[in-house]
């Protein structure tokens, strides 16, 4: 068995925390209706300003509200407006089943509205059985991904001529860096 992600939130934002409450993280159902997380689901949480790690677990909050609270001794893991990684996982056969295992991951504007809604893929590649990419969701590219690299591929060529790399060298070291 594998231990593998099955859909994350990345970069949403805390927009309150209750230490009084008893426990769990409160998401807008709607959001999580998107990414395929459910309520009473166990969730691992980064926080992207301080670090702190943390599993709870999943509770709806009011629909449309874009909320992320952190809730009981979760609370004192973050501040409001902190940047946080929400994942949860499961569990597969092995790298087989990578192949049709398409974890949707949604990204966020800094009020919590949903930037991008992007799957990962698991592809056999000419350079390896188990090749990855990143795949906007709505659009089915993987140009149109914030998480693509932003490179302008013509000064990468234009460096490595100066370097006096040959055309051909050149055009493989793209396709092998830049390309699918």
């Amino acid at each position: 068995m594998m231990k593998v992600i099955r859909a994350k939130l990345h970069g949403i934002r805390v927009t309150n925390a209750d230490l009084n409450y008893h426990g769990s993280i409160t998401l807008d159902p709607e959001q999580c209706e998107l990414a395929g997380l459910y309520p009473m689901e166990f969730v691992e949480i980064w926080n992207k300003n301080s670090g702190a790690r943390i599993s709870t677990y999943v509770i709806f909050g009011i629909p449309g509200s874009r909320c992320c609270v952190l809730n009981g001794a979760a609370a004192r893991t973050c501040q409001v407006g902190d940047e946080l990684i929400i994942a949860s996982s499961d569990y597969i056969a092995g790298p087989q089943a990578l192949y049709d295992l398409k974890p949707r991951i949604l990204t966020f504007l800094p009020d919590n509205q949903v930037d991008q809604m992007l799957f990962y893929d698991v592809y056999q590649s000419e350079r390896r059985p188990y090749d990855f990419r990143i795949v906007d969701a709505d659009k089915q590219t993987v140009e149109s991904c914030h998480t693509w690299p932003n490179v302008d591929i013509t000064a990468v060529r234009a460096d490595l001529k100066a370097k006096g790399w040959s055309e051909p060298e050149i055009d493989a070291f793209i396709q092998s860096h830049f390309s699918l």
